[in-house]
C-alpha cells in the first residue's frame, strides 16, 4: 500500500459509525443518492435518477462509489432481469 492510499474497513464490516465515517467520505452525489436509498428501500437506477434529479451517468458513478465502501446492496430484478435493484446497506 502506498502512502496515498487509505486503509479502508472490508465492506462486510462497516456498521454503524463505521458507515456514517465512510459516506462523510463520499463525493456530495454517493451522499444524495445514500440519502434517497435511506428514505426509499430499494430503487433502480433510473428511480435513483428520477428521485434525486441527478443524471444517469452521475447516479451510476454514485453507485460505484458506495458499492466500493460496501454501503450498497444490488440485486436482479425478478420483474426485470435487464434491471437491478439498490438498497442501502448500513447494518
Amino acid at each position: 500500500m502506498s502512502t496515498s492510499e487509505t486503509a479502508r474497513p472490508e465492506k462486510s464490516r462497516l456498521t454503524g459509525e463505521n458507515a456514517t465515517e465512510a459516506i462523510r467520505d463520499l463525493p456530495p452525489s454517493a451522499k444524495l443518492v445514500a440519502k434517497v436509498l435511506e428514505y426509499n428501500d430499494t430503487l433502480t437506477q433510473s428511480q435513483i435518477a428520477d428521485e434525486s434529479l441527478l443524471p444517469d451517468r452521475t447516479v451510476r458513478y454514485a453507485l460505484n462509489r458506495l458499492d466500493e465502501e460496501g454501503l450498497v446492496d444490488s440485486r436482479f430484478s425478478f420483474s426485470d432481469a435487464r434491471k437491478r435493484l439498490y438498497s442501502l446497506n448500513l447494518e
